[in-house]
């Protein structure tokens, strides 16, 4: 039988009633964390393997969040377009939501990194060109002379996980925005704002508090996702790990400890953001 707490009303948990509410999944994880870790401490060949590894972290981080910054900037726009008045915007917000959604993320890697990529050199090259015909040779001559050589696989399997990724929060977004009351809108309208200004400040501001939790679970997403970049030679976790493992041939140690570096990542992420939605008062109805 729970217990009242007699100075504030609320029911007292009994250590019965905590110990049934564990997350047993996280327990046994937690144990399989100790044991790994307790041998990259003591094991040498794992110790080296998670230096070698490890140097992939900062890399995994950077792309993720550029990536998902750029991201966020992006799906507004195509959000903000999918539930505009505007006939125009909406189809073109929709026919690149509605194609990108359709591509496996593996082959917009590809696709931008070997085709969207040397075509977006080209122009540059003929911008630069075109501007130097006008006198603008400050400005178009670092255009006129970009190569592809000076766009890297990093910049563009960032660039790649920006468009795949945007089409998916854009709908977050759209979702979002449709769902604050349609008499907000109105409200605001009829106070003398423009449409501008109550979606500004009436209706995005709440839009953006019922998002927050399933952004957090695309930045999740993304942080997995962003081990496909190592198909470009990209040196993040997974390709070091790839590396090392091809060299010594000590694969099941090797993809031990980048399973453990990314699961470290994701699921303290995954705590955090459950933490987060169950504590933030901005997310009350």
């Amino acid at each position: 039988m729970t217990a009242v707490d007699a100075t504030q009303g609320h029911p007292r948990r009994s250590p019965t009633d905590y110990f049934a509410r564990l997350p047993y999944w996280l327990l046994v994880a937690l144990v399989l964390g100790v044991l790994l870790l307790w041998s990259l401490l003591a094991d040498q060949d794992y110790n080296l393997i998670f230096n070698a590894v490890s140097r992939g972290v900062g890399v995994t981080l950077y792309v993720c969040l550029i990536s998902f910054g750029l991201s966020l900037v992006v799906g507004l726009a195509f959000g903000l377009a999918r539930v505009s008045r505007h006939r125009l915007l909406y189809e073109a917000a929709s026919f690149y939501v509605e194609i990108i959604r359709g591509v496996p993320m593996l082959v917009i890697l590809f696709y931008i990194a070997f085709v969207g990529a040397p075509g977006l050199v080209d122009l540059f090259n003929w911008a630069g060109g075109a501007l130097q015909g006008l006198g603008l040779g400050f400005v178009g001559k670092p255009l006129a002379e970009f190569s592809i050589r000076q766009l890297s696989f990093t910049s563009r399997a960032i660039l790649a996980l920006v468009i795949g990724y945007s089409a998916f929060i854009a709908e977050i977004f759209r979702a979002g925005i449709e769902s604050v009351e349609r008499g907000q809108m109105e409200a605001a309208l009829s106070l003398g704002m423009s449409r501008g200004q109550a979606m500004r400040h009436v209706i995005l501001p709440q839009a953006v508090r019922r998002v927050l939790p399933p952004l957090g679970n695309d930045f999740i997403a993304m942080l997995k996702d962003s081990a496909l970049v190592s198909v470009l030679g990209v040196q993040d976790i997974t390709q070091l790990g790839r590396l090392y493992a091809t060299s010594t041939f000590r694969f099941f140690e090797t993809y031990n400890v980048v399973a453990f570096l990314y699961l470290v990542m994701t699921i303290g992420l995954s705590l955090f953001v459950r933490y987060w939605e169950r504590r933030n008062p901005l997310n009350e109805s």
